[in-house]
């Protein structure tokens, strides 16, 4: 029972934080502030009340519409508080406990998750959330030089791969975005367990990639969304992604 009360705050505290994401997703990317005016309808610009703001249970309340003028809210707000709260609850069942390691480790992942939505939408990434992740992710853990080693090694292994495959492709291959989340992913795993999220990545990237080839005849698929579900898949079991290594290469 204590457990579960405990999980349920871990819910609510990461729903909280899902509902400020939505801001940030939201305005940063049309250079906004995140502090002020308060949130408003973007139709007929009527503050949101206090109450209506509540995680998931404001959207629930007003119907999926705005109070005053009923615009239709999207279904993405409550969707990506829930989703941050779900994650807040599983970053929790790593450590199980709530210290430094769990707030700094489930703000790495809130940031990618900011930054896989703005990719979904633009196409692209704002360099000041993607750095804030690159400078959080070297603060988990005690050994910051480590981390901060294995992040410019992967920032300068993914800058070389683009580097090659743009040359031969005569495009553009990855973003300067991607190297930023390779190096977030090196301070985070690793270079051993990043190089197997990358293949995790690109893996979970073939399907969707093919799809939008077929039906909508397009070629650029955002990658950074596959490469955060990459990082947090080998991040939660990398126990078994080390042994999976040792097992391969010794």
């Amino acid at each position: 029972m204590e457990n579960l009360i405990i999980y349920i705050f871990i819910f609510i505290l990461g729903a909280a934080i899902g509902s400020f994401l939505n801001v940030v997703i939201y305005r940063i990317p049309l250079g906004k502030s995140i502090v002020s005016p308060p949130s408003s309808c973007p139709k007929c610009g009527e503050r949101i009340k206090p109450w209506h703001n509540i995680p998931i249970l404001g959207w629930l309340m007003l119907g999926g519409k705005c109070a005053n003028c009923k615009e239709k809210i999207s279904a993405r707000y409550p969707i990506i508080e829930a989703l941050t709260g779900i994650l807040a609850v599983v970053v929790f069942t790593k450590f199980n406990n709530i210290d430094i390691w769990f707030v700094i480790n489930f703000a790495v992942f809130a940031t990618l998750l900011a930054l896989t939505m703005i990719d979904f939408d633009y196409k692209a990434v704002p360099d000041s959330l993607n750095l804030l992740a690159l400078t959080l992710a070297v603060f988990t853990s005690n050994d910051i030089l480590e981390n901060t080693k294995n992040a410019l090694i992967m920032m300068g292994l993914v800058s070389a791969v683009r580097f090659y495959v743009s040359y031969f492709l005569k495009k553009e291959a990855l973003g300067e975005g991607d190297i930023i989340v390779a190096g977030t992913m090196g301070a985070l795993l690793g270079v051993k367990l990043s190089l197997m999220a990358l293949f995790i990545s690109s893996f979970i990237a073939i399907f969707p990639s093919l799809y939008i080839r077929i039906t909508k005849n397009d070629l650029e698929l955002p990658f950074i969304p596959f490469l955060t579900t990459g990082t947090f898949i080998v991040w939660y079991f990398n126990d078994f992604f080390l042994e999976l290594w040792s097992k391969l290469y010794g």
